[in-house]
């Protein structure tokens, strides 16, 4: 029966805090270490920062001050990079830091506000080398785990000289601890690909030990419900995974979920009063919640939480800090680069805000220890009392902790300052007032939720818009592929492994260009007029005779593609009429000048013929295809030249450079570049598009991290650096922009990703406006579009490309939802470019001649624009409220309802159905 039992946090759903809920000026590090980088008490939140070589902690409170605002401070703990840290159960204000410097150091921390102190109560120095996790023990104080670099430490903070025990060592990094949720037993992950579950207290030795991970890459344990572990690591195709194990049996789990090829560990977070767990990836944009159960399905996903910036960390708020009135089960504070975001999980009640719903809330552990270190060394297994979570049963914050305590001097008042830096006879002691429940924030508070209140309704249109944020009407895009038949299947022998500068693959209206892995670097061209299946045999190919770097169709002739190639030459190739018959091997073209292997190749927006290519020569060349020869060599670049893109009006040329710089040409008038700026600062790859009428340069790209990031230049101030920036996520591909000009909508995505990331463009803040996001079901080898003029205005499409997949072809229709889809949305279409034919020629380019394309409406003869469309008279949904508030008699009710009973019959003087029936004649019956 269990298992049809529904659960009632199957509905929970997250709040992602609006922007100036947002805890700002935080500047996140972003370390190699196994700790969270960020942890919070009830109080007080402490996170990595960048500053001092990491040897510094930032601090916050969990709630605004006063002013709604938070303060953000640092303190200096650690001489090295500061690995992990932890706070007390039994102490708000306790916090444990450990460092590769080798201590680990306890600090009794005051408000933000206040002046920190400048040296810990007490510093411990395991002299195992390095430290990399800390945490404190669940029910007992004073109580340590520590792990070192191959080795777990039980230590006693009250007997400073060595450790309660030091645990087997392991035979490579531990990666991860956890203890038990009763403090019993310590469970390990480490390098080794083992899973250890250790009781310090019977034996030094693991008392159940397995090699369970598939992959020695970074993983993390957690205890969840009852003897299951929760672990997150990769299995031995790299591919993150989740899995679920009885403690007591290592040797198989007994449940698993694949969660996606990314590079960033998944941070596992469990809440053991609801059974929700939370896993945030490093360097993703995306929080997944699971319930985990003691029968099947083990794991039941809740929700898939899209987050606005890439998580640096990721933490749980104590559930007494929760605001429990508005049925708010958990909230999470996920560290970025530059702010803390909190996410709130709530369970939608009829009554939230009203009243306590005491079945989403079991009684939750206190915060007054069970037992000290040495009871429970000595055996001990008390558990922390619990306390209700109801308002109406906990005791009232006291005097001291009220707003108006906060309207003081920086100083604090006297009562506070004595509070602060309390301290007791024994470093880890915990205050009367911390034990009791009284000290915890109250759950009823408006602020105790970490969001500031709504604004006012004094408050001005333009701040309140300010708050809402702008918005796009291309928000809501929907990516569609498209019906089966028109897919280009059974493609055999894909060459997946082309360069990064080229696209994978290359379309025009007619036909697909796809490479081959086979010798002599082969072309497959396939015509879009005859979607299907292909058959087994072989199929008539193009033979470029060397391996294909970047090729290109002629954006103004259908049959003309080319090739670049690893031997420094550029190949033109015509296509017959009708497609490829038999197989090409004799080029109707080759460019020579290059001295080394070619990056990629791009053809003029304008000028028919005119093509450019870049090299590992270090050099951009200009050919003229009509005359065969190179016209223009531009110099300037110091290292592998990663992208190039001519501008709208044919004029300018912008390159983005491994050796970090983003340059702009005018190939007409000088050899060297005319702008020069900062590039991205990774030398992974970078792609870059002119945007916005040609003012700006979008540049995709890697940051000193490696997590890939857009970049927006103005093209008149290029030395100035970006004028903004938006992190994406982590991942190794690089972003391939795709631009359409009408709609100022730029649509991403990487080779092998799954995701199609999508932006609205504007010039002025907040230059980026994300919209929703593609998903493929698989990942994709690459992505291009066709013409504006192969979208199906009628259902609103705004971008139609071809996907290719390991074995197929897909066209995927990018649609933006609208109710009047009768009518055609002018407010979309704006006229369009005719791109498909040339402005001039080459030689008129290059003689000093403009053009520009002529426009076309894309609007049908039989469709009318929605600007125009005839105007609805409003329909009243409902009568008015008078009809409502009317009152009637007993006697005129009756003589409604018995109206209406009457008409519901019908009148009773109309003859029956059955009297029209002819029947028989008399003599007809028989006797």
């Amino acid at each position: 029966m269990n298992r049809f039992k529904t659960s009632k946090f199957k509905n929970t759903t997250q709040k992602i805090a609006k922007k100036d809920e947002w805890i700002n000026n935080v500047r996140a590090g972003s370390f190699s270490c196994q700790g969270n980088h960020i942890k919070a008490s009830s109080k007080l939140v402490a996170f990595n920062t960048e500053q001092a070589g990491g040897g510094m902690v930032g601090l916050t409170s969990v709630k605004p001050g006063s002013n709604g605002q938070w303060t953000v401070t640092q303190m200096s703990c650690h001489s090295d990079l500061l690995t992990d840290m932890d706070f007390s159960p039994f102490d708000e204000s306790l916090l444990a830091t450990c460092s590769r410097d080798e201590t680990v150091k306890l600090w009794r921390l005051c408000e933000p506000e206040q002046e920190q102190p400048s040296s810990p109560e007490l510093t411990l120095h395991p002299g195992q080398g390095r430290l990399e996790l800390l945490h404190f023990h669940p029910t007992s104080s004073g109580l340590l785990a520590i792990g070192t670099t191959k080795c777990a430490l039980i230590w006693d903070t009250s007997r400073h000289d060595a450790p309660l025990a030091a645990l087997e060592q392991h035979s490579d990094q531990v990666q991860s601890l956890s203890w038990k949720r009763d403090g019993s037993l310590l469970a390990s992950s480490c390098k080794d690909k083992m899973l250890r579950v250790f009781d310090p207290r019977a034996q030094l030795t693991p008392v159940q030990s397995a090699k369970s991970l598939q992959n020695n890459k970074e993983s993390r344990i957690l205890w969840a419900k009852d003897d299951h572990l929760v672990t997150t690591g990769f299995d031995m195709m790299r591919s993150r995974e989740m899995r679920l194990w009885d403690s007591r049996k290592l040797s198989s789990s007994i449940s698993s979920v694949s969660l996606g090829t990314a590079s960033g560990i998944l941070i596992p977070l469990f809440d053991e009063d609801t059974g929700l767990l939370l896993l945030a990836g490093m360097g993703d944009t995306v929080i997944d919640c699971y319930e985990v159960s003691s029968f099947e399905p083990f794991l039941s996903q809740v929700s898939h939480c899209l987050t606005d910036t890439s998580t640096r960390g990721v933490a749980m708020v104590p559930k007494l800090a929760l605001d429990v009135m508005s049925c708010e089960v958990m909230r999470v504070l996920q560290l970025t680069d530059s702010c803390i975001v909190p996410v709130s999980y709530q369970v939608p009640r009829k009554h939230s805000g009203q009243e306590f719903h005491d079945d989403l809330y079991p009684d939750t552990v206190g915060t007054t220890p069970a037992m000290s270190a040495e009871e429970w060394w000595q055996g001990g297994n008390k558990q922390v009392e619990r306390v209700s979570l109801n308002p109406d049963k906990r005791p009232k914050p006291p005097a001291k902790q009220m707003p108006v305590k906060k309207e003081l001097t920086s100083g604090g008042s006297k009562e506070d300052q004595v509070r602060g830096l309390s301290t007791s006879s024994s470093p880890l002691s915990t205050p009367s007032s911390s034990a009791a429940p009284s000290r915890s924030p109250s759950s009823t508070s408006g602020l105790s939720s970490g969001f500031v209140p709504s604004p006012s309704p004094s408050q001005s249109t333009k701040t309140i818009q300010s708050l809402l944020g702008t918005t796009s009407k291309f928000r809501h895009i929907q990516g569609t592929v498209m019906h089966r038949d028109t897919h280009i299947t059974n493609i055999r022998g894909l060459n997946l492994t082309t360069p990064g500068e080229c696209d994978g693959f290359c379309v025009n209206r007619q036909r697909v260009a796809v490479p081959l892995a086979i010798s002599g670097g082969q072309i497959a061209v396939f015509e879009r007029s005859q979607p299907g299946k292909l058959p087994d045999t072989a199929l008539p190919t193009i033979q470029n005779s060397v391996n294909v770097a970047d090729f290109s169709w002629d954006p103004f002739d259908t049959h003309r593609l080319v090739v670049a190639g690893d031997d420094a030459k550029i190949r033109v190739w015509q296509m017959p009429e009708g497609g490829l018959k038999e197989t090409l091997t004799e080029p109707k073209l080759i460019l020579r000048g290059h001295t080394e292997k070619i990056y990629s190749i791009k053809f003029h927006p304008l000028a028919s013929g005119l093509l450019v290519s870049s090299s590992y020569d270090l050099t951009v060349r200009l050919w003229n295809l009509e005359s065969g020869e190179q016209v223009k060599l531009l110099t300037g670049h110091q290292d592998q030249v990663f992208g190039m893109a001519w501008s709208p009006d044919g004029k300018l040329l912008a390159t983005v450079c491994k050796d970090g710089k983003v340059r702009i040409y005018d190939p007409r008038k000088s050899t060297a570049p005319v702008q020069e700026g900062p590039g991205p600062e990774g030398h992974r790859g970078a792609r870059v598009v002119w945007v916005c009428d040609g003012k700006y340069l979008l540049v995709s790209g890697f940051d000193s991290r490696s997590e890939r990031e857009l970049y927006l230049y103005s093209a008149d101030l290029l030395s100035s650096g970006a004028v903004a920036s938006t992190p994406v996520n982590v991942s190794p591909s690089t972003l391939i922009p795709f631009y359409d000009p009408d709609t100022s909508v730029v649509i991403l995505t990487g080779k092998g990703d799954t995701r199609v990331y999508i932006y609205e463009l504007v010039p002025e803040s907040p230059y980026f406006i994300e919209c929703s996001s593609f998903n493929s079901p698989e990942p994709h080898k690459g992505l291009t579009f066709l013409p504006k003029t192969e979208c199906n205005v009628r259902d609103v499409e705004i971008a139609v490309g071809l996907m290719l997949t390991k074995t197929a072809i897909e066209p995927v229709a990018f649609r933006v939802p609208r109710v009047k889809k009768e009518f055609f949305q002018d407010d979309v279409y704006s006229d369009t470019a005719v791109c498909w034919e040339p402005a001039l020629t080459a030689s008129a380019w290059l003689s000093g001649s403009n053009g520009q394309h002529k426009k076309i409406s894309l609007k049908p003869k039989d469709m009318t624009p929605v600007s125009e469309a005839p105007k609805e008279a409003p329909v009243r949904k409902y009568l008015p409220s008078s009809v409502y508030l009317e009152e009637k008699t007993d006697d005129q009710k009756k003589e409604e309802l018995l109206s209406a009973m009457v008409a519901k019959l019908g009148n009773m003087d109309d003859p029956l159905p059955q009297e029209s029936f002819e029947g028989v004649d008399e003599d007809e019956w028989d006797d």
